[in-house]
């Protein structure tokens, strides 16, 4: 996976379990790959990303603007929620994007048709945007008192986790072509949300999507989170989202710290439903 990050370091873990044919089992192995020195420049790495972060927090704070840092694995929709947003917003707030992704620039120029100002990050072969990334594009975006900025983060469920950027609310985006349990299989990724939005529920039906299953998974492993139900195609359960991230915009009082953040916005439990 990403060779700036170190997510790579550790060990391959096979986990024992039943075979299909009868009386067989599979075996059980673990696979060691060189680790100490990888964790501890990754250990440093995520210090000098802590530390960029409260800087950038600290600006987002001054300067009153409400940042959202969403993320989920490629395809989920990410881009689409964005569109949708500033198509719904434009007459309400001054919305500033910046996009995360390996290679290209068009969900900047898509966000861009959608009547935002957005700026790109190209990481090339890190899949996760960095504090510092995030502090660079800053200085590229219009000097505007934006009322919502939303950092559009690499398609990965897993790197980008362990990067805070700074941002007021974390959201996991999780479609529901992607399968029920998901949280179960990127736990920490969910665990570090604020929020998450189940999106293309208008397609629910027609791929299978086992509901009852995903919201109980998503509740097992992350009831801190904030759920809603979303179709960015068809505008359904949006204004419960925009109802939120406006009591946010009116609740920002001073979080200088991810930790303070989580107490700053606990502001209840809203349902599109």
């Amino acid at each position: 996976m990403c060779e700036d990050c170190g997510c790579s370091a550790g060990s391959v873990q096979i986990h024992q379990g039943h075979d299909p044919q009868p009386n067989k089992t599979t075996t059980s192995l673990e696979v060691p790959t060189p680790s100490v020195r990888h964790l501890d420049l990754h250990a440093k790495i995520l210090e000098h990303n802590d530390r960029i972060a409260d800087q950038n927090r600290a600006l987002f704070h001054q300067q009153g603007w409400l940042v959202v840092n969403i993320l989920s694995s490629p395809g989920s929709g990410k881009t689409a929620l964005i569109e949708r947003l500033a198509q719904d917003q434009r007459n309400n707030w001054q919305i500033g994007t910046i996009v995360g992704d390996l290679a290209t620039d068009n969900d900047a120029h898509r966000l861009g048709h959608a009547g935002v100002s957005a700026v790109q990050i190209t990481t090339g072969t890190a899949c996760h945007l960095e504090a510092s990334m995030v502090s660079h594009a800053l200085s590229k975006l219009p000097s505007k008192p934006w009322d919502l900025l939303v950092i559009e983060n690499v398609g990965n469920l897993v790197c980008p986790a362990a990067f805070d950027l700074g941002e007021q609310i974390r959201v996991v985006v999780l479609s529901v072509t992607e399968g029920e349990d998901k949280p179960q299989k990127y736990p920490a990724m969910f665990k570090s949300a604020q929020v998450v939005l189940i999106n293309k529920t208008d397609i629910a039906e027609a791929v299978g999507w086992q509901r009852d299953l995903a919201i109980a998974n998503l509740q097992q492993i992350a009831p801190q989170a904030t759920l809603f139900e979303v179709s960015a195609r068809t505008g359904a359960g949006m204004h419960a989202w925009y109802a939120y991230l406006d009591q946010c915009r009116q609740g920002l009082n001073g979080p200088l710290s991810r930790s303070q953040n989580s107490q700053v916005l606990q502001i209840g439990r809203l349902s599109s439903n």
